[in-house]
């Protein structure tokens, strides 16, 4: 089964269809297929993919991935017998242009513009990723740790300060994603 809808696309991969909250703004442009599930006040942004065809994807509440970003997953192999899901805990701030592919994203995770990560990956709560940067496969950012670079290494802890801010940013998406939802008017 596939939908379209103000030139957003949600289709079902052997049997499964997305499954995306009513207050979530999923922007025009956007391909969503497969095992998704899409929490409240979510926000997903113009012409992202979210692609759960070979494994899930899931989205938390007020999670925010902006646009030309795309999330993946990666199915079962000989090395990983249940794949690479991607896991996207609650108020997440994942950039512009982001690749996010079979990770999780502790809740207030934060993946800057541009920023790439990979299979097994893990973002610990209030762990930053920085614009740019490329988490290479199987690493670990602590929690309040910043990472930049490629491959990404940590360069220092985030204060409260910067923590605060990430969290305003949260707040102002599931904001705007409102905003703009009203601008669209209805998806069906």
């Amino acid at each position: 089964m596939t939908e379209t809808r103000r030139d957003i696309t949600i289709a079902a991969i052997d049997g499964k269809m997305p499954k995306i909250h009513p207050t979530a703004f999923i922007a025009p442009g956007c391909r969503i297929i497969g095992d998704v599930e899409i929490g409240p006040d979510v926000s997903i942004w113009y012409n992202c993919v979210i692609r759960g065809d070979v494994n899930r994807i899931v989205i938390g509440a007020r999670t925010n991935i902006q646009d030309g970003s795309v999330v993946h997953c990666d199915g079962p192999s000989g090395g990983s017998p249940g794949g690479y899901p991607s896991i996207i805990g609650d108020d997440v701030l994942i950039g512009h242009m982001a690749m996010i592919h079979g990770c999780v994203l502790e809740d207030r995770a934060f993946v800057g513009l541009g920023a790439t990560v990979l299979n097994g990956c893990v973002v610990e709560s209030d762990g930053m990723l920085a614009a740019g940067a490329m988490l290479t496969s199987g690493k670990r950012i602590e929690a309040r740790q910043l990472w930049i670079g490629t491959p990404a290494k940590y360069v220092r802890d985030l204060d409260d300060a910067a923590i605060a801010q990430n969290q305003l940013g949260v707040a102002q998406y599931v904001e705007n994603g409102r905003n703009h939802a009203k601008a669209l008017g209805p998806r069906d």
